[in-house]
């Protein structure tokens, strides 16, 4: 059984929700965007997009404690930060333990504050559960404990975490902590970190430190053994808390055997690490719900690793979609096969055209948040990035 739901959304006068969801053999899986629809304050707008959350998964069956990630893009990210944590506590209450990354990239509505972007998980067979990893930091800033959610589906193992920072006496020092934070919190779920398939990298101040992020992934990646890299993105964002340079999320999958990956290729893309940039540009992952595929964060960039279109907004949207969409299209989907993502744009005044040639592509029929986010070369102007599915074959189920 495998039913890939289309999109549903919900309006009130308060919140609009869209939803996409998958229902697997061995689990419903949904995924979520919350965006306030009306003018006031932070903290009535992150109260709205909570209980709007809250809606979405009951309209599902869902409870709140099927949540195990969420993303609280932010327009100032401390105080919006807090605000977010705070709604969310007095709203779900304390059933709700998503892991959460807050980070300061500004939606793309001027009117609002925040967005969020969250996954829920319900397994549907008795030998499966829902459990927490928690590390104490260390340190003395505001940021919950590092922590992660792991869900068991029969023997695989899926663990989501976010928010992860590290410290150190320069850029690439923090960096590289960073990596080794994330491989203690692996290690405390028995996870390592050739287990991981998806990163997520947010850089305080990308135009400086995006070689230190470079060089620090290059050289932990070396060292740990890691040749199957993961799918990533790579923007700038404020961390929460605004004390580091750096902020990484992860999933991670581990199986008993072998996880069937694929490296996701398209002829008008080169591979990432031949410039340096070390991931994927996809990674075709079967777990034991789905083939999920993992497009990373792709720009206009061509098969030569060069930026195209320097200076026109609406040529390097067009390469970017065509970009993905080769990816996908190698592995038999399409953007109807979305559940999620998220588009980053450089200058939030080419927000209208943008959302046009979404619409004009079919590109806007699934979640997908729309942030302001520098990327890692000045001369870009725009980047999404998308999870597809795909059902399981016979021989894959």
């Amino acid at each position: 059984m495998h039913a890939h739901h289309p999109q549903r959304q919900a309006e009130t006068s308060h919140a609009v929700t869209d939803v996409r969801r998958l229902s697997g053999p061995v689990a419903d899986e949904l995924f979520v965007l919350c965006r306030p629809a009306g003018i006031g304050d932070v903290a009535g707008q992150a109260e709205a997009v909570y209980r709007a959350l809250g809606d979405a998964l009951a309209a599902e069956g869902l409870g709140i404690e099927a949540l195990v990630a969420e993303t609280v893009f932010c327009r100032r990210v401390g105080d919006h930060g807090r605000a977010a944590r705070a709604a969310r506590s007095r709203v779900l209450g304390n059933a709700a333990h998503p892991v959460t990354t807050v980070i300061g990239q500004p939606p793309l509505d001027g009117r609002a504050d925040l967005e969020i972007a969250a996954v829920a998980v319900r397994p549907l067979s008795r030998d499966a559960s829902m459990s927490e990893v928690r590390r104490p930091t260390g340190c003395s800033c505001e940021a919950p404990d590092v922590q992660a959610r792991i869900v068991r589906l029969g023997d695989e193992r899926r663990l989501y975490t976010g928010n992860i920072h590290g410290s150190g006496r320069d850029p690439f020092a923090e960096a590289y902590a960073m990596f080794r934070v994330a491989e203690d919190l692996l290690a405390d779920a028995g996870m390592r970190f050739t287990d991981v398939i998806r990163t997520w990298i947010h850089v305080r101040d990308i135009d400086r430190n995006y070689d230190a992020l470079n060089r620090a992934r290059r050289e932990f990646y070396r060292d740990r053994g890691i040749e199957q890299l993961p799918s990533s993105t790579g923007v700038q964002g404020i961390p929460f808390p605004a004390a580091h340079e750096f902020s990484l999320g992860l999933i991670a999958v581990q199986t008993p055997r072998p996880l069937d990956v694929t490296l996701m290729s398209t002829p008008w893309l080169n591979e990432a690490w031949s410039y340096g940039a070390d991931f994927s540009r996809g990674l075709r992952v079967v777990d034991a719900n789905k083939v999920a595929l993992y497009v990373s964060g792709t720009a206009s960039i061509d098969e030569a690793g060069r930026t195209v279109h320097v200076g026109d907004f609406e040529a390097q949207a067009n390469r970017m979609l065509h970009n993905i969409a080769s990816l996908l299209d190698r592995q038999g989907a399409t953007f109807e096969s979305l559940v999620s993502g998220v588009t980053y744009l450089k200058h939030p005044g080419d927000a209208p055209a943008l959302r046009a040639m979404l619409r004009a592509r079919g590109f806007n029929r699934f979640p997908c948040a729309l942030v302001e986010a520098p990327l890692c070369r000045p001369e870009l102007l725009c980047e999404a990035e998308v999870l597809a599915v795909l059902p399981l074959t016979p021989g894959e189920a």
